[in-house]
């Protein structure tokens, strides 16, 4: 799954580290979401969501091939 999680922290000038601090996983967690080896749960999208004050829509990129997952 694509996201724009690396685009909105860079937008803001927060390092993955901080973002991982921010919604309690590892920086690790933040690095595989951002190279879309990682499917974040629906908490997780969430607490990235309210930390970057917008909606999961706007940061999970969705298409056909997901909807199989």
């Amino acid at each position: 799954m694509q996201t724009r999680i690396q685009e909105l922290r860079k937008e803001r000038k927060i390092t993955q580290s901080e973002l991982a601090d921010a919604v309690n996983v590892s920086r690790q967690t933040i690095i595989s979401l951002e190279n879309g080896r990682y499917n974040a749960s629906l908490v997780l999208a969430h607490k990235i969501a309210q930390f970057f004050e917008v909606g999961i829509e706007d940061i999970f990129i969705f298409d056909e091939e997901d909807e199989n997952l």
